[in-house]
């Protein structure tokens, strides 16, 4: 990677003055959450996305399991993001058991409760364990899935990308590859699995480059406070957590307190790494909470717009 004079200038600053002295504020961030399965993770999720819509997030997210696990839920939490808040609300959608004219009806449904942006997924086997086979009806791939959405409304379509390897690919050229034919079948931005080191972001993202994509590859970044789930989510996107992680959460299973200031403290070093690599937006895996992901928000300068966010309370 050829860093520009501004880049290495902010490089250099980021070592010779305290971290996160003074940093401007211009990065975009967005946030992920997961639909809430009962009426307590449903107020934590609203107490969440209310502290979080004051930093102007570009979008929320909401992810979608497979075979109707979570649609409906997905569909409802989507619908009322657009309904009752000023941010832009994201749905994930998939191709996992599902036909081309069942996906097309999921769409038009999300379109018609004023989502506009589709986070577009091939989706992860319902039971673990199997490899993905798609639905004799179905979209084979993600590109495919970009390629069918662009015909049924003009969404804004992101898409996700493996800066360590899709568990399933070949090799990395075969994986940049597929991740091109996402971003030539119309998708906007690619979104990155979560990963530990900008090292592997910054290789990923040139080799993108040289492949000739020329879409933004939008950093993933997941704050660690739980290693062991966060090693089980790991496993199954291809991430790796560096030994140097596992052991600087090692005694503290009975301090959740301290292992939230770590996990802040480690995600945050991260991301003002990449910073300094000339990153400017980033996208927050919540798990639903707001706590480390607005204290990162705001040591990259990120504060409250001036505007008010409409929110309602929730009920």
């Amino acid at each position: 990677m050829t860093m520009s004079v501004a880049e290495l200038e902010e490089a250099r600053r980021a070592l010779d003055a305290p971290l996160f002295a003074d940093v401007a504020g211009d990065a975009k961030v967005s946030f992920e959450f997961f639909p809430p399965k009962s009426e307590k993770m449903e107020q934590t999720m609203w107490q969440a996305i209310q502290t979080l819509a004051p930093l102007k997030p570009e979008f929320v997210s909401v992810t979608y399991g497979a075979g109707g696990s979570t649609r409906e839920r997905t569909h409802a939490t989507v619908a009322r993001i657009a309904a009752e808040t000023d941010v832009p609300a994201a749905a994930h959608l998939t191709c996992v058991d599902a036909s081309r004219d069942e996906i097309a009806e999921v769409a038009r449904a999300y379109w018609a409760a004023g989502v506009r942006h589709i986070v577009a997924l091939r989706g992860d086997p319902p039971r673990e364990g199997e490899r993905f086979a798609p639905h004799a009806d179905g979209y084979r791939s993600a590109a495919e899935l970009v390629e069918g959405l662009r015909g049924i409304a003009p969404f804004e379509i992101s898409v996700a990308a493996y800066p360590e390897m899709h568990p399933e690919a070949t090799c990395a050229d075969t994986d940049i590859l597929n991740l091109k034919r996402k971003i030539d079948s119309g998708a906007t931005r690619a979104i990155t699995q979560f990963f530990f080191s900008p090292e592997a972001y910054f290789r990923f993202r040139d080799r993108a480059a040289a492949a000739g994509i020329s879409a933004d590859i939008v950093p993933g970044i997941l704050p660690v406070s739980n290693v062991a789930q966060t090693r089980k989510f790991a496993a199954m996107c291809g991430a790796e957590i560096p030994a140097w992680m596992d052991r600087l959460f090692d005694g503290l299973d009975d301090h959740p307190a301290t292992r939230q200031l770590v996990a802040a403290t480690v995600a945050a070093e991260m991301c003002r790494k990449l910073y300094a690599g000339g990153v400017r937006e980033f996208h927050f895996y919540t798990l639903n909470r707001a706590e480390l992901a607005y204290a990162i928000c705001h040591l990259l300068g990120k504060r409250p717009g001036t505007g008010t966010v409409a929110l309602e309370q929730a009920a």
